[in-house]
């Protein structure tokens, strides 16, 4: 390397350039196949309702000057032919100006979707992809040598990452001080894998070996990125191994995919008897170097807000300091659950409920059901239904702003909600009434797997959401959109959740009676 070009980069440069717009292309095409459920305009929370109230200031992106379905729709679609262009290597064909343009333009797509996104989007992985994708637009392409500069800023942000993630454990849960949390976290994860059940079987002396390895990776490996070659390419790869071990045992969207492309940038490729670019790149423009001087004096400034946040005691995770969620913090599982409680959503299509009411349940695509239904590799696509239905179960706190609006949209028949979902039991008409229930999952064992069949066994603990139909959510304020009756039903602000009463009828809408507590410390951070 020397002051500002590093041309033996090259080839680390475009695998990084290459893998991150891939991630954008499952971001905007995520973005096109989930938005109208979530966040259109007769969504759970309807982006026209959010830029109503938050300004321009606060959440900056193209949706505060025009929103419609269809707008939103081109956006994105937009936006995954750019990221597959990009991926096919359009960067490296153009100009180089072009090319930080193509890569700056991905950036405000992905921006703007991510700011009007509220809870569906309040993941770390969204603000860490658009941090890196910032970057990567200063990374150069086939006519000029990767700047040293940028090399470090990306450096940088994997140390961020991992470092991070690894003093919350440390100041978190106890479990991860005595090696015990792996007993739990395979089981327990907001979606597991199918290879989760195995891994939640090994021998416990395993899983201590796996914390205490994670330890390392996580608070000694990342200081070794900032030493001297070959010792950096070394602590990439190790952190390259373990986000697949991770990618190996549960479904974290993008995240450990976006850890490895950023990691890829600390290996020197000739360290690992990988190729030499054989042509001599020219001199930079004098524009370009002071560009880049520029982006690294500003990453510098802005990291001291992250390093205050990892130096002091009351840490949190996944925090953006700025409406452009540049230089970030980032963090996760700082505390693990020791039970899975998990939300049931069911229906019906008889108009008076009696006892021998039959339910139908609702499959959802990624989070478990079925017990007899292996779970699903679906990393690096982001389920965000599936997602918040974790954290429902969690805590109820978490799903007010959006769940009696789902509740809503399936009493409706609502196809884009419908489409979120792996099984609907009524496809001929909505169901009459809904209800929610919830339900201890715990993995089965090896003789109830071969006895069974099951890879879980799930214990009823009591009612979410006591049956409701479309009458009992209007005298709750939901009303369905003028002329649309059948395409779901507006959010209005929730109320505060009224105490059980002792015999619910029907029509009675209310909650768990436990209070939502902290947002728990994950990979996604929390529901805003």
């Amino acid at each position: 390397m020397d002051w500002f070009a590093a041309p033996d980069y090259w080839l680390s440069r475009l695998l990084v350039q290459r893998l991150l717009a891939a991630l954008y292309l499952i971001g905007f095409l995520n973005a096109v196949a989930q938005f109208r459920a979530l966040i259109g305009e007769d969504g759970m929370l309807p982006v026209p309702r959010f830029t109503a109230r938050v300004p321009f200031r606060q959440a900056p992106g193209l949706f505060h000057l025009h929103y419609s379905d269809r707008f939103f729709a081109a956006v994105a679609l937009g936006g995954a032919a750019l990221a597959a262009a990009v991926t096919a290597g359009l960067g490296d064909v153009v100009p180089l100006w072009a090319s930080i343009l193509l890569w700056a333009v991905l950036w405000v797509l992905y921006l703007s979707i991510v700011n009007v996104g509220q809870t569906w989007y309040s993941f770390g992985w969204e603000s860490l992809l658009l941090e890196a994708g910032f970057l990567a637009a200063f990374l150069g392409n086939a006519d000029s040598a990767p700047p040293t500069s940028v090399l470090w800023l990306l450096r940088w942000l994997v140390l961020r990452v991992e470092f991070g993630a690894g003093l919350i454990k440390l100041r978190g849960d106890s479990c991860w001080r005595d090696l015990t949390c792996l007993r739990y976290h395979h089981e327990t994860q907001p979606m597991p894998g199918p290879l989760s059940w195995f891994f939640h079987h090994l021998p416990d002396p395993l899983h201590r070996v796996e914390v205490a390895a994670n330890h390392v990776v996580q608070l000694v490996v990342p200081l070794c990125l900032l030493l001297p070659q070959p010792v950096a390419s070394y602590a990439a790869c190790a952190v390259i191994a373990t986000q697949l071990w991770l990618i190996a045992s549960g479904n974290f969207a993008w995240l450990n995919w976006l850890t490895v492309a950023l990691a890829l940038a600390a290996v020197e490729p000739v360290r690992l008897g990988l190729p030499v670019h054989a042509r001599a790149y020219p001199d930079s423009p004098l524009w370009y170097e002071a560009l880049v001087v520029a982006l690294t004096a500003a990453v510098l400034v802005l990291s001291y807000w992250p390093v205050r946040n990892m130096v002091s005691r009351g840490q949190v995770m996944n925090r953006s300091f700025n409406r452009l969620h540049l230089v970030n913090t980032y963090g996760a599982f700082g505390s693990v659950n020791r039970l899975r409680q998990e939300v049931v959503v069911e229906g019906t299509d008889e108009t008076v409920l009696t006892p021998r009411t039959v339910w139908r349940e609702y499959g959802f695509k990624g989070k478990p059901g079925d017990v007899r239904r292996l779970p699903r590799q679906y990393a690096p696509y982001h389920l965000r239904l599936d997602w918040l239905m974790w954290f429902a179960g969690i805590s109820p706190g978490y799903a007010r702003p959006w769940f009696l609006p789902f509740v809503a949209r399936l009493l409706a028949g609502d196809p884009a909600t419908l489409r979120l979902l792996r099984h609907n039991p009524f496809p001929d008409a909505p169901p009459t009434h809904v209800r929610a229930t919830l339900h201890l999952y715990r993995f089965t064992d090896w003789r109830e797997l071969r006895e069974t069949g099951a890879w879980w066994h799930r214990t009823a603990l009591g009612e979410y959401l006591a049956p409701v139909d479309l009458a009992a959510l209007g005298r709750a304020g939901y009303r369905p959109p003028p002329g649309r009756p059948r395409r779901g039903l507006r959010e209005v602000p929730l109320e505060r959740p009224r105490r059980p009463g002792p015999r619910p009828g029907p029509s009675t809408v209310r909650r768990p009676g436990h209070p939502p507590g902290p947002a728990p410390d994950h990979p996604g951070g929390s529901p805003e």
